[in-house]
This record gives C-alpha cells, sequence and structure tokens, in this order.
C-alpha cells in the first residue's frame, strides 16, 4: 500500500513537471518579457524621481538666490534672475519666482507692471490654485489705491467665500476700497462679515472693527 502511494505520488509529480514544461514553452518568453518590462519601468521611475528631486532642489536653490539678490539692494539682477526661473525653473518655482517678481515690482512703484504680472499670474491655470489666489491678494492691495471698487472686486470677489482661506483678506480689501469710493453701506457690509467671522484672526478682526467705528463716526447724524 505504501509502495503504490509511493508510486503515484511519483507518477503525479512527473505530471505536474511536465506541465510546467509545456506552460513553460507557451509562455516562458510571455512572463520573460514582462519582468523586462517590469524593470525598465521601476528603473524609468526612479531615475525620474531623482531628475525631478535634482531639478527642483536647483530651481530651490535659484530661488533662495534671487531673495538673496533682493535683500542686497539689486533689483534690476533680481527681476532678471527671477524672470530666469520663471521660464527655466521646475516644480512650483517658476510660479513662486513670477509672483515674487511682481511684489518687487510694486515696492518699487512700478505700479502698472506690478499689477499686470499678478493678475497673469491668478489667471495662469497652470499655477498652483494657492498661488494664484496669493496673487489675487496682491493685486486687490494695489486696486485699493490705484483702481475702482469694480476693479478690486473683479480680482477678489472669488475669494470671499465662508470656506475659502483667503476670504477676510479678500473681504478687507473690498471693505477698504468701497470705503474709499464713498460707499459706507457696502464696505460695513464687508467688515460686518469679518467681525462675525468665529474663525478670523483677532488683529483682523481689530482692524475691521476700528474700520467700522471710522465708518459710525462719519455717518452719525449731525
Amino acid at each position: 500500500m505504501a509502495h503504490d502511494e509511493s508510486f503515484f505520488r511519483e507518477v503525479r509529480e512527473d505530471l505536474r513537471n511536465e506541465r510546467f514544461k509545456q506552460l513553460w514553452n507557451r509562455f516562458g518568453i510571455y512572463l520573460i518579457a514582462a519582468l523586462v518590462v517590469l524593470i525598465l519601468a521601476i528603473g524609468a521611475y526612479v531615475g525620474y524621481r531623482y531628475w525631478s528631486e535634482r531639478q527642483s532642489a536647483q530651481s530651490g536653490d535659484a530661488f533662495a538666490a534671487a531673495l538673496s539678490v533682493i535683500d542686497d539692494g539689486k533689483t534690476d539682477q533680481a527681476l532678471g534672475d527671477l524672470d530666469k526661473l520663471a521660464d527655466t525653473g521646475y516644480g512650483d518655482y517658476p510660479a513662486l519666482a513670477r509672483l515674487r517678481a511682481a511684489g518687487l515690482m510694486a515696492e518699487n512703484g512700478k505700479t502698472d507692471d506690478a499689477l499686470k504680472a499678478f493678475k497673469a499670474v491668478a489667471n495662469d491655470d497652470d499655477v498652483p490654485q494657492a498661488i494664484r489666489d496669493v496673487a489675487r491678494v496682491r493685486g486687490g492691495l494695489i486696486l485699493v489705491d490705484h483702481g475702482t471698487y469694480g476693479d478690486a472686486a473683479d480680482m477678489v470677489q472669488t475669494l470671499t467665500g465662508d470656506d475659502d482661506p483667503f476670504r477676510n483678506s479678500a473681504r478687507e480689501i473690498l471693505g477698504l476700497s468701497a470705503w474709499k469710493a464713498g460707499d459706507m453701506k457696502q464696505a460695513r457690509t464687508w467688515f460686518e462679515k469679518i467681525t462675525s467671522d468665529n474663525q478670523a484672526e483677532r488683529g483682523v478682526v481689530q482692524q475691521a472693527q476700528m474700520m467700522l467705528d471710522l465708518i459710525d463716526a462719519n455717518t452719525k447724524p449731525a
């Protein structure tokens, strides 16, 4: 009985080996090809990650160098460096370079150029949303002094929603713009939205309350 079991086990083993040989002969080349493709894919992924990290690091270094040039007061050189990074940089650094260049223009009195640059970043679908929103806020701040209420609204109105992280910056811009235009009712609406926001920062609420006090002082009956 034991001999029979051993015999049948050997037969089954031979059958499995024969079946494996048949499968290998039929499909072995495809298995090898699949393994080669997998190895090449892994190698390409690892290579891309290395290249991507290296490009990002180089762009980061270039951005830091441009900021250092700004600190040294070399505005024209800094703008040139930032423009180059905007054209040749990697990752988010081109957008950051454009944003900082626009800010540098504003700091040096080039209001029209700065506003144009901020609008270009804000309306660029290829730029990360957070950077686009910052560009809208920065452009809106310029428009408080150099534009109409309508101009400011076109720039930042989309940021005033209750869940938007930049909502109170946008509301403050619109409130100030309305106040400068003499529309106290509209200004009050925006500043009250800030003071009623339980998540607003204390300093922002205090500034909004100060503006509401100014509005009250100017609108009291004689």
